[in-house]
């Protein structure tokens, strides 16, 4: 199952809200599971979870 912290940064002008999101990967290779974490912004978070 995915989790999905929130990162908080200070609002500049003209800044995203980012996101820290992660994944878990089963790995092709070793069949052991490898997670992937990404600051993504908020808008693309379904992108990430849909590779």
């Amino acid at each position: 199952m995915a989790k999905k912290a929130v990162a908080t940064f200070s609002a500049k002008a003209g800044a995203k809200k980012m996101v820290k999101c992660i994944r878990m990967d089963r790995s092709a290779k070793t069949g052991a599971y490898c997670f992937k974490e990404e600051l993504v912004e908020d808008a693309k978070v379904k992108e990430f979870f849909a590779k």
